[in-house]
């Protein structure tokens, strides 16, 4: 199912770095210190998690460099496009062996690019930084790396598109499958398993809980057995190769009452148009608007405080964050959109709710899950 989509080739990682380095020249920095988990994935190949500090230095001209445990150096060599890596024993300090590389190889005068919202740099990381290279500028590029990934390529949106058609098949079978008397246990068992056998990576399913009103749709997962009107939240989050998507649906135990019925066909209505509008150059705050506002007005909702939209792509096998911020959609979201942005969208209304992957490409949005976009019943 997946030998139909290429690897990212070294072409791929070059062209990554070239954007990188291009916002280092802006801001006049020589090296570029990449420490988050999907930062390191996207610009190396390589990911893994933070319980050791690692982090990979970037030069304006030349191989870029990894610092990692020793123990982690053949996953590394496996994986990332370049093999130029200094390993430390875990009885040693990698800081300091960083802050010994960087003078080594570039000078203790070294202008060097930092991302301060990166997880991976913590207060203590910096402060011993700039302890051990007092001659060295900390230039500020925070957020810089993760807006390098807003605009997809082919070959990424060739991953998310695996992950759609994974997310799309799983929901089917799921909303199929439930019948009261389950647990949230089971399905999302059901869900682990089918996530492996159609390609996607293991891992956190998504959110599976149920109940009855409107406070349960980021609630947790249950053990104790589905009753008869209880609604059943599912949103799946599969990642093929690590890129994700996402999608949500909900199911009734039993049969739909006409309030809920008709709550599912206006909430998708609503997102039908807001997802219509989502054309390259479009303002992100009236995207959001016509679905907010059209929530509201329609009585759905007395309020409505959370985002409708955020960023999908690469997401880490070890998340820190569950999800990527780096664009969203809302009353304060002051930016526009572009071909190549790829957006999970999302909504709900009195305990039910809807979302999809969409793509924005040059002619108009696309989605990129595709499943019949209705309430699901078990009668």
């Amino acid at each position: 199912m997946t030998a139909a989509i290429p690897l990212f080739d070294r072409a791929e990682f070059l062209d990554r770095l070239e954007r990188l380095r291009q916002s280092m020249r802006e801001r006049s920095a020589d090296v570029m210190l990449l420490d988050d988990i999907e930062i390191l994935a996207y610009f190396t190949g390589y990911e893994r998690s933070i319980s050791y500090y690692r982090a990979c230095l970037v030069p304006l001209e030349g191989e870029p460099l990894m610092v990692l445990r020793s123990l982690d150096a053949a996953p590394f060599l496996e994986t990332a496009w370049f093999d130029q890596h200094v390993g430390y024993a875990d009885a040693e300090d990698p800081v300091a062996l960083l802050a010994t590389e960087i003078a080594r190889r570039w000078g203790t005068g070294v202008r060097l690019g930092m991302d301060f919202g990166s997880h991976g740099m913590t207060v203590d990381v910096y402060r011993r930084l700039q302890a051990a290279l007092p001659g060295a500028a900390f230039v500020d590029m925070t957020n810089v790396p993760w807006e390098l990934r807003l605009l997809k390529s082919p070959l990424e949106i060739r991953h998310i598109e695996q992950a759609s058609a994974i997310a799309d098949r799983t929901m089917r079978e799921m909303t199929e499958r439930a019948r009261p008397g389950m647990s949230g246990r089971d399905l999302a068992a059901y869900a682990a398993c089918r996530y492996i056998e159609l390609g996607a990576l293991p891992g956190h399913v998504g959110p599976i809980t149920y109940g009855k009103g409107w406070g349960f749709l980021h609630g947790h997962l249950h053990d104790t057995p589905m009753q008869s009107g209880d609604v059943l939240h599912i949103e799946l989050v599969p990642r093929f190769r690590g890129y994700s998507a996402r999608l949500m649906r909900s199911v009734v135990m039993g049969r739909p009452s006409d309030e809920q019925r008709e709550t599912a066909e206006r909430l998708a209505a609503l997102q039908d148009a807001q997802i219509a509008a989502m054309v390259p150059g479009a303002s992100a705050r009236d995207i959001d608007a016509l679905l907010r506002d059209g929530v509201v007005r329609a009585g759905l909702r007395d309020t409505y405080e959370n985002i409708t939209g955020y960023t999908l792509g690469y997401y880490s096998q070890q998340p820190v964050r569950s999800s990527d911020f780096t664009r969203v959609f809302g009353p304060h979201a002051d930016w526009t959109l572009q071909a190549g942005m790829v957006f999970h969208m999302y909504t709900s209304a009195k305990g039910l709710a809807f979302s999809e992957t969409v793509l924005v490409e040059s002619d108009g949005p696309r989605r990129l899950t595709r499943l019949e976009r209705k309430l699901y019943a078990t009668e």
